[in-house]
This record gives structure tokens, sequence and C-alpha cells, in this order.
């Protein structure tokens, strides 16, 4: 058997370790902090049905599911739904292969008619072939052979799902007479005009085309999909608690605030810093319209970056309602998602940018004279506010979305940010599609990195499942970015990679059945010790207590049991003292 060359699947890792101690450490951090804030952690399956997850993330998202193929004979079922969804007749290859070859024959016969001959002929073909049937856009495409291609495909395909309708002997007798068509010196218009009767006499052109879609659709990747797959892997951890909230709500005490750490999976092409598989790091409260939450999820994220080690990084906050209020303002409600799209790359593309970007997009002049003076806000938190109000005093929605950002800025102001800084940033405008009312969105100062936080306020998300008026918010942390921040900035401590405190090294059997009592204390006083089995040379135990960032090794030979002063060495400073087992103990447990 040949060997196989050990891989991954493409976008996916290996995590070492010396990796997983630091991803850990991350996580660890974090749910620290949501635990403190009385946030549970729930976990959902790594499958979830189909049905749950389609339709809610865009039909772009849609493209991204991972589809776990149903296990046993499936192409049997798929078989049986294919031929049942288009009606299938019994006909035999070799006839299929005749007609298709004739039609296509006639179809370019037709395709290469001559031009003059062509305009003569329009209004023939306009009453037989195109009446009633959006003729001035048919006519305008009926010289594109990719056209008339589609209308023999059509063709073919209608006249073999319509056995009720037409008899194979006659169907047959009409191929006989095109096929001896091809021999003789019958003129090219006489071939194109029993073409264009043979269409006209079997169907109109409207029904072919309609059932060139259903089959179409029937083929489509989406219906063959559900033919075989009824289960697919998570796409994020939103939906899935969204039917577990539905699914548990008798069991549930709202406000009911949870969080979730558990890796998600994408079929979006691999690239650096972006993977098939990834973890995401979520919290989300629901059942509760208070904005105390929002200005908590500002203080979890102060205080669980901070204790990463982060220094200086702040957290942009805006409002939907805002962003809503500014379109509206300007007569543009209609177009929100295009200012939006275009507002939000202003960091990237500079005003000259965004400006240019919303005339492509149909904005005038005056619309834009009337947004610069709001995308470009300055000053404090409050000023910013104070100009925005005035700037959208004719809009109700806008003053709410003020009036929203204010009561959460009140309520920061009784608990000062330990290092984040707060800002009020008019062009964030994420997850536009979901959102309802605040956003936020968090990015370090100290690396060049993208957002390594994002969150907001979303209405009825359990809609979807028919649990209706279900008000929450919901942040999420970008372990992999932070991870690579920590990493980049050294701020990971010591103690996240080691996972052994003290080796006991032991020169021989005896030694290390004498060790075995005091390996048994370290660990009932919860300090991680290893005991390296005995026969080893004692500078490869040395090396292995190196390589693994052991802190202290524990040396035992003869002379150490018979005085019972073991050899304790600090492995970083190199020193080296005899101390008891107890004081051993004692000065690990300190």
């Amino acid at each position: 058997m040949a060997s196989i060359k050990p891989s991954v699947p493409k976008g996916t890792r290996d995590f070492s370790p010396a990796e997983m101690a630091k991803r850990n450490f991350i996580f660890d951090t974090i749910k620290g902090v949501f635990r403190k804030y009385g946030y549970q952690q729930i976990e959902t399956p790594t499958m979830e049905n189909l049905s749950t997850l389609t339709g809610k993330y865009g039909d772009e998202g849609d493209k991204l599911i991972f589809k776990i193929i149903d296990s046993g004979d499936y192409t049997s079922k798929l078989i049986k739904d294919l031929i049942k969804s288009v009606n299938s007749t019994r006909i035999d290859e070799d006839f299929i292969e005749l007609f298709k070859s004739i039609a296509a024959e006639l179809a370019v016969s037709f395709l290469n008619m001559d031009d003059t001959v062509f305009e003569g002929r329009i209004k023939q073909i306009k009453s037989n072939l195109f009446m009633n049937f959006h003729s001035d856009i048919l006519l305008a495409e009926i010289k594109k052979q990719e056209f008339v291609e589609s209308i023999k495909e059509a063709f073919v395909k209608y006249l073999f799902s319509r056995n009720d309708s037409l008899k194979k002997n006659n169907v047959k007798n009409r191929l006989e007479h095109y096929r001896s068509i091809k021999n003789t010196q019958y003129k090219e218009d006489t071939v194109k005009t029993d073409f264009i009767r043979a269409v006209n006499s079997y169907y109109r052109l409207r029904t072919v085309i309609k059932f060139e879609k259903f089959i179409n659709k029937q083929l489509s990747p989406a219906s063959i999909t559900s033919s075989i797959s009824e289960k697919a892997l998570r796409y994020d951890l939103t939906v899935p608690f969204a039917r577990y909230v539905v699914q548990h709500q008798n069991e549930i005490t709202f406000p009911f605030k949870r969080f979730q750490v558990q890796p998600v999976w994408r079929a979006d092409r691999p690239q650096k810093g972006r993977y098939r598989e990834f973890y995401q790091c979520d919290a989300d409260v629901v059942g509760s319209a208070s904005l105390l939450n929002e200005a908590e999820f500002v203080m979890i994220y102060d205080e669980a970056l901070s204790l990463l080690g982060l220094q200086d990084f702040t957290i942009k906050i805006n409002n939907r309602k805002i962003l809503s209020g500014i379109a509206q303002v300007i007569d543009k409600y209609d177009s929100i998602v295009d200012l939006t799209v275009a507002i939000d790359k202003l960091d990237k593309i500079g005003l000259d940018g965004v400006i240019r970007e919303l005339l492509e997009r149909g904005f005038t002049d005056a619309d834009i004279d009337k947004l610069k003076p709001v995308i470009l806000l300055e000053g404090s938190n409050e000023e910013k506010l104070r100009k925005l109000r005035e700037a959208l005093k004719t809009s109700e929605i806008g003053l709410q979305g003020c009036e929203e950002l204010e009561t959460v800025f009140n309520y920061l102001k009784y608990t000062p940010l330990k290092k984040a800084v707060l800002e009020l940033d008019i062009t964030l405008a994420r997850g536009l599609n979901y959102y309802t009312g605040a956003i936020f969105e968090v990015k370090t100062n100290e690396v060049a990195m993208g957002s390594i936080g994002g969150g907001g306020r979303y209405d009825d998300l359990t809609g979807m499942f028919g649990l209706k008026g279900l008000t929450g918010a919901g942040i999420s942390f970008g372990a992999d970015r932070i991870y690579d921040v920590l990493e980049e900035l050294n701020l990971f401590p010591a103690s996240a990679e080691q996972s052994t405190q003290v080796l006991i090294i032991a020169f021989d059997t005896q030694a290390e059945i004498y060790a075995l009592p005091l390996l048994q204390k370290l660990r009932d006083s919860n300090v991680s010790a290893e005991l390296y089995p005995a026969g080893a040379k004692v500078k490869k135990q040395m090396d292995y207590a190196n390589n693994k960032q052991i802190s202290y090794a524990v040396l035992i030979g003869s002379d150490e049991m018979q005085s019972g002063l073991l050899a304790f060495k600090n492995m970083e400073s190199g020193v080296q003292e005899k101390l008891s087992a107890e004081d051993i103990l004692a000065r690990l447990t300190d």
C-alpha cells in the first residue's frame, strides 16, 4: 500500500501544545470576565439541520455553508427525486441523441440566416414564435448563438417531457423527414421555415422557457443538495443560539445571558488570516431592552482586553437609528445600504474615495454637501452628540438613536474604563442587515490589525424560528486576531506556555519509587508535576525540562535518599539547593 503524505484540509490548522496554551490563556481570560458579568456557558452541536441554517445569511452566506452528505445510499434518493421532479419519460438513448443532433443542425441553420432574409422574416417570426412574449427583447437577442442554443435545448427537453401529448412514432416520422433534408437540395430557407413550423406546432415559446427555468431549478446545486444533505456544519454561533432559545424557551430564565466558545466552519477561499475552520467567542443577552446591557458590553471589552495585556485600544460605537436618520434627512432613506457601505470605507479610501463612490451610487453633490459635516464630526463624544442632534432635528428615529447613545455614555460615567477609549464613530456601519440599535467595533492601536471584536443590538433574533419580539444584544471577540496581536507585542505571560511546574528526575528505579509520595503530594496541592521515567541519562531529562519550559527540577539519587535532602534546581536561574520534601512543597505552594 502506497504511503499517504500527511496533510490537513485547506483552511484548517493543527495547534501545538505551546499554541494551545496561549489560545487557552485567551479563552480562559475572556470566559472569566463573561462569568463575572453573569453570563452562563452553553454549547450547541457541531452539526445543525440544514433548514436551520439556510436563508439566514443571505445568498452569498448560504453558499459558504459546509453541507454534510447523508450516510447510506443517497444517490438512489437523488435520482428518484430528480426523475420525479422533471417528469422524465422512457425514451431510448439512441432516439434522444438522434433528435439532439437534428435539432442542433436546424438551430445552426436558423442562426446563419442571411440578414436580408432575416429582416424579411421579422414579421412572420414575431407572429408565429414571439407574439406576446416580450418580443422586442427576444428579437434583439435572436442572432446570438447562446440564445438559439438555449431555445434548442429547451425544445429538446420539452419534447422529452411531454410523452402524453407527443406520440413517439409521429416524432420519429418527422425526424426521418428532417434527416432526409440533409442530403437533398432543399433551399436553406425551407429548412429554416420547417424548423419554425416544427417549433411552433409543438409548443409555445413561453411554455418552453418556463419549462427550461423549471428544469434548471430542479437541477440546481441547491435542489440537488436538498436531496443528498439534510445537515450542515455550524456557520456561526448566532443562528444556533436563536434556535437554542426557541427550543428551550420554557427552561430559560429571561433575560438570558449566555456565552459560547466553539469552532465554526465556512466554505470560503482560504488565504492569509482567513480560515475555513475557526473559533468564535460570543456573549449575548436576550429578553432585555435595557441599554445597561450595551454599557456592560463596553466594560466587558475593556476588562477582558486589559487583562490580556493590551494597553491602547479603541471601542467604537454607533447606532443604527442614527444612520437611518442621516439617510432620512437627505431624503435617501431607500438608499441607506448604499450610503452606509460607502461611508464605512472612510478609513480605507478617504473622503475623496467615499464621495466618488457615493456619486457612482446615484447621490448628488447636494446630498454630499449635507453629509460631509456629519461624517466628519470631531470633538468629544458629547460634542459629537450635540452636533448630531442639530443635524438630525427633523428625524425622529435619528434623535432616538442619539438618546440611546447618551444613555450608554451616562451609565459609563459611573464606571470608568481601565484602558479602552470609547469613541462615537458615525461611519461605523457593520451588520446593517440585522442590527437595529447600538453597533460596536474594537480595534487595537498598537498593531496594524483589523477589528478584534464587534457586535450590536438586534430585534427579533428568534423570529426566524417562530418566537417573535424577543430583543437582544451581543458581542464577539476575534480570538485569532487577538492571538496575533499578543504574539506580535510579546504579551503572552510565561505561565501561559507552561504546562508543568516541576520535573522530578530519578537517577534509578529505587529513586523513582522514593519520588512517588512527593509526586502525589505536589499534585494534591495543585502543583503540576511530572516524574521522568527512570533509566534515561540526566542530561536528557534536563533537556526535557528546558524544552517544556519547566520552572523547577527535583533531582533524586542515592545521596538524596540517604540524607532526605533533595536537590531543588531553579531552571531559569540555574541556582540549586538542598531541601527536604516538605520545604520543596512549601516553596512551590507559597
